[in-house]
């Protein structure tokens, strides 16, 4: 039986100067990602674009599929803090995460390239050898249930929000591959949000 490769996570940056390395190759890689495929972002490419050697790069990626997971947790946890300096404390939950999906939606089909490149990343990707896939997870069902009022969530709401991010995500998937409209899009997601959410 083959041997799994080691799990190994991006390393965290401890400094103020390595934060902010890290903080700048993850801005060029999202950058690169905007404008070209998955397969034509070359990691050599993006340690030259970020000031940094090649080594420091693997050492907090050591994969591209690494490197666009952490990417997509980095744009995740960005618009959480819009999310959280923007409150819509009167909306019902339904429309609370209908809200933020919808707006999570526009932000990636804006940027398809990139959006595919993290979505393909983080569905390729094994929890076993790329421990941050776990963060996207959680980190977004964290982001819908602050959005949806809910600080202590009960088990099944915590599944009906994961139910919604992984119908949202088939969603995205769709108007990438130019199945669906940004209209339909929205069209379902309303839909979705109104049968899965309005028990909360």
């Amino acid at each position: 039986m083959p041997r799994l490769a080691e799990a190994r996570d991006a390393a965290e940056p401890s400094s103020v100067e390595q934060r902010a390395r890290h903080g700048r190759i993850l801005k060029v890689a999202a950058q690169l990602g905007s404008e070209k495929e998955l397969e034509r972002v070359q990691m050599q490419e993006v340690a030259k674009l970020a000031g940094v050697a090649i080594g420091t790069l693997y050492r907090y990626f050591p994969s591209k599929s690494h490197l666009f997971v952490a990417v997509m947790v980095d744009q995740i946890d960005r618009m959480g803090a819009v999310l959280a300096r923007n409150p819509r404390s009167s909306a019902a939950p339904a429309d609370a995460v209908h809200d933020a999906l919808q707006h999570a939606t526009r932000a990636l089909l804006r940027t398809p390239l990139l959006a595919t490149a993290m979505i393909q990343s983080n569905a390729t990707s094994n929890a076993a050898t790329i421990p941050d896939v776990a963060k996207i997870d959680r980190h977004f069902d964290n982001l819908l249930l602050g959005a949806a009022g809910i600080d202590e969530p009960t088990v099944r709401q915590a599944t009906v929000i994961r139910l919604v991010v992984s119908l949202w995500f088939g969603l995205i998937q769709a108007g990438l591959n130019n199945r669906s409209s940004i209209p339909d899009i929205d069209s379902d997601l309303r839909i979705a949000c109104d049968l899965l959410l309005g028990e909360l």
